[in-house]
């Protein structure tokens, strides 16, 4: 269950930053109707930081997926090595990713900007690979017992 939960949750946040773009998502605006003032306000942010929430879940998700697959598959279950190669997945997907957003921006040429949605960060390639770094160890530090537990009720004997 918690795979397809993490699926769902990617699902409903990729097609919420595909509708709107990534980097115009007015989740300020949303937080502003609940509370009164933008969380951009409070934080002291000046860009809009939905796209960093995406790269962080962009780790986060796919590592259960990739450790339930090498848990079913692999002789890599219960190895000390499982969450070194969880998270080298993880960041081997981001790099991934990045790479086909600067294919699009060469092959998009003037167009590139807007499409990438840096916001005008030099550093936002970096920044989306690290907070997918941070998303694929904090998955495994918070969930992997509980996705043990699943695993053990769903393969009993293994």
């Amino acid at each position: 269950r918690l795979s397809y939960m993490l699926i769902f949750a990617f699902l409903v946040l990729h097609e919420i930053g595909a509708h709107y773009t990534y980097a115009e998502v007015p989740y300020d605006e949303w937080f502003r109707a609940w509370t009164g003032r933008t969380l951009n306000e409070r934080l002291g942010w000046e860009r809009n930081h939905y796209d960093r929430l995406g790269h962080f879940a962009q780790g986060f998700i796919p590592a259960i997926l990739a450790r339930e697959i090498l848990v079913r598959t692999s002789p890599l279950r219960g190895s000390r090595w499982l969450p070194f190669v969880v998270v080298a997945f993880c960041l081997a997907f981001s790099a991934f990713y990045e790479m086909i957003e600067w294919w699009t921006a060469v092959l998009a040429g003037a167009s590139s900007t807007a499409f990438l949605g840096t916001q005008g960060d030099v550093w936002d390639t970096q920044w989306d690979m690290f907070l997918a770094l941070i998303g694929a160890v904090s998955a495994l530090l918070v969930l992997s017992r509980a996705h043990d537990r699943q695993l053990a009720r769903l393969l009993p004997g293994r």
